[in-house]
């Protein structure tokens, strides 16, 4: 029998930490009932190490020796009632009575029956009828197995009558057989206990709920609980505050609860807090209405139970303004599908196809174009020069594209759940055809990649000869010049001989339609090296070269440098300075310099970047006179600086 909490308890407010005592509200009323006691729970379900529940010793050193027994029964039971028992397990033995001794050899096999269909007989009648067959069948086992019956309807009656130690041998039995039901109330059972340990004082009710209640389960079913908290003094915090942080809490409680039963992924946990919960039940929710016509109570604090009664009793009945907000919400929610319908018409299907096309021709090269100008710029491209698509995937675009636009126009109402159809079987076929022209273009670009790096390196090849001095070379003879000048003379290494002539191979390939990925991949890859080494060996011999533009030159404690480049000499006056003052001035025909004229670091650097080849620098006598001018008489030209 569940205990009953004396009139003098009191609870602490889960905000203000005061001591309040509970004052439950009534349905019925506008005001507060008179403080009722709660009703307490019944022990805990008892944990062993690392918080799992489990048997206890004398059970489990049982189960082991009476397991053939027990599966025995459980078929023979099984084979005369199947379709009523949804479980079967191997409970503790009772509690003796004073001065009663339990017999240790004997054990107790509790079998839970469905009894929703029994119309002919009385439940007591079924019951005793039930305890005799199986009482013979435990006989032909083992004269100390001892069966007993439970109904579903009695162990849902005594939980409205607040007594749970039925739930609580079920909970602490070991099943044998379930259809669904015993797993329920097992992790239900160690989810409220948990859930009351720590939050006790707040809990009005822990309802079970569902199919599993509704006689419509299944193995496969989520054991649904509700779970109603008392949010009436709250004060330090919202209550949406409230409800959120108790619900995370809760609801870890339960993914807690699974890894102890090994029960995963099947509680389902609604947390309400008590005032959603009374609007609720004024606004005539169906679900708060199906939670109370069918729910059990695990644990109720008073609450639940009077609603319960008055459900039945139809005296708690929906608003004038429920029924009307239930009556106009019919068509509401046919607006809502024909508005969602236009919806799938005019943007779902129409970006999922819009938005791969522009991909498509991003990849081709072309920058994305506007929505209107896609399917032409397609047809155009893709089509007629490529022919890497059909013309039909085309119009398709154009099909969705003109729908959206008729619907955003207002030429076209409503879509229809046919043409919503057709649309994306179209678009499904489209997308499937987009995908393969992106590898389609991805095949193409990759070998259009390994002409571009074929000129590169081709050109890169010519720059670096002409550095030689070596003016012109034909296609034909470029690899043998190369070969001969650069690599013969140790100027390169050999590798890169070798890149180059996998190079060739693969533009050979390539133009006989033979190029295969991983060539193009692998050619990419030594030819990126090879350009990277062709650079570096061009900037050093430029450096070398630009070297012999320069006249350096001492000037008192200054070194001073004049750079010939082409048509201009740019002079800086002090190198060691570190804000560099620089200066131009134009070549003249006999070899001196004109006006000079400010100039700076960048312009320098500018002409510099621009001289592919250093031009060959002759210097003339009239240079000589220049220099005294400008960093003065006692000027000297340094050699081998």
């Amino acid at each position: 029998m569940a205990k009953k909490r004396s009139n003098k308890s009191k609870s602490k407010s889960p905000s203000s930490g005061k001591e309040q005592s509970p004052v439950p509200f009534s349905p019925t009323m506008q005001g507060p009932m008179k403080p009722q006691p709660p009703i307490r729970p019944s022990p805990a379900v008892p944990l062993g190490p690392g918080g799992k529940p489990q048997l206890s010793k004398e059970q489990e050193e049982k189960l082991k020796q009476i397991k053939s027994k027990i599966e025995k029964f459980k078929k023979k039971a099984l084979e005369k009632f199947d379709k009523y028992i949804i479980g079967v397990s191997l409970a503790p033995p009772p509690k003796p009575k004073e001065g009663e001794k339990i017999d240790k050899d004997k054990f107790w096999v509790m079998n839970l029956v469905d009894d929703s269909d029994s119309k002919k007989m009385s439940k007591s009648e079924l019951k005793q009828k039930l305890l005799a067959i199986m009482d013979n069948i435990a006989k032909e086992i083992d004269e100390n197995l001892i069966p007993e019956i439970v109904l579903l309807s009695e162990l849902w009656q005594s939980c409205y009558d607040g007594k749970y130690e039925l739930l609580q041998t079920l909970a602490l039995s070991a099943p044998v057989h379930d259809t669904g039901m015993m797993q329920a109330i097992k992790i239900a059972e160690i989810h409220k206990s948990m859930v009351l340990k720590k939050f006790e004082k707040y809990i009005v009710s822990y309802v079970l709920a569902g199919s599993l209640v509704q006689g419509r389960a299944t193995k496969t079913s989520d054991i649904d609980v509700w779970i109603v908290i008392d949010d009436t003094d709250v004060k330090k915090m919202t209550r949406a505050e409230l409800k959120d942080k108790l619900r995370a809490i809760i609801i870890g409680m339960g993914i807690e609860a699974g890894e102890m039963t090994g029960i995963k992924n099947k509680l389902n946990i609604q947390v309400y807090i008590l005032t959603d919960f009374w609007d609720s039940l004024k606004e005539a929710n169906p679900i708060i209405f199906t939670l109370l016509r069918d729910g059990v109570p695990f644990y109720d604090r008073g609450m639940f139970m009077p609603w319960k009664q008055l459900l039945r009793m139809g005296k708690i009945k929906p608003s004038a303004e429920a029924i009307d907000m239930f009556m106009n919400s019919g068509d509401q929610m046919l607006k809502r599908v024909q508005l969602k319908l236009n919806d799938i018409g005019m943007e779902d299907v129409y970006y999922a196809l819009l938005t791969p096309s522009q991909a498509a021709l991003m990849l081709y090269g072309v920058p994305p174009p506007a929505p209107r100008e896609t399917p032409e710029i397609m047809r155009d491209i893709l089509v007629k020069k490529e022919k890497l698509i059909e013309d039909k995937y085309v119009k398709i675009l154009e099909n969705v594209i003109g729908v959206r636009k008729d619907i955003e126009h207002g030429t076209k109402k409503k879509v229809a759940g046919k043409e919503v159809d057709q649309l994306l079987a179209d678009a499904q076929n489209y997308l499937k055809r987009i995908k393969k022209l992106f590898s389609q273009i991805e095949k193409t670009k990759e070998e259009e990649s390994m002409v571009q790096v074929y000129d590169s390196v081709v050109t890169m090849i010519r720059d670096v000869l002409r550095l030689e001095g070596i003016e012109k070379v034909g296609d034909v003879e470029i690899v043998k010049v190369f070969e001969d000048e650069m690599i013969s003379s140790g100027k390169i290494p050999a590798k890169y001989l070798r890149i180059l002539n996998e190079l060739l191979k693969a533009k050979k390939d390539y133009d006989e339609k033979k190029l295969t990925k991983q060539e193009v991949e692998t050619v990419k890859k030594n030819s990126r090296e090879f350009m990277k080494f062709l650079v570096e060996y061009m900037q050093r011999k430029r450096g070398r070269e630009l070297e012999k533009t320069k006249i350096r030159v001492k000037h008192g404690n200054k070194y001073g440098e004049v750079i010939l480049l082409g048509d201009d000499a740019f002079i800086i006056h002090d190198v060691d300075h570190e804000e560099k003052d620089i200066s131009k001035a134009k070549i003249q025909k006999d070899g001196s310099l004109g006006t000079v004229k400010s100039s700076s670091l960048e312009e320098l650097e500018k002409a510099l970047a621009k001289v592919e080849i250093p031009p060959k620098v002759f210097i003339k006598q009239p240079i000589f006179d220049d220099l005294k001018n400008i960093f003065g008489k006692d000027v000297e030209v340094l050699v081998n600086y």
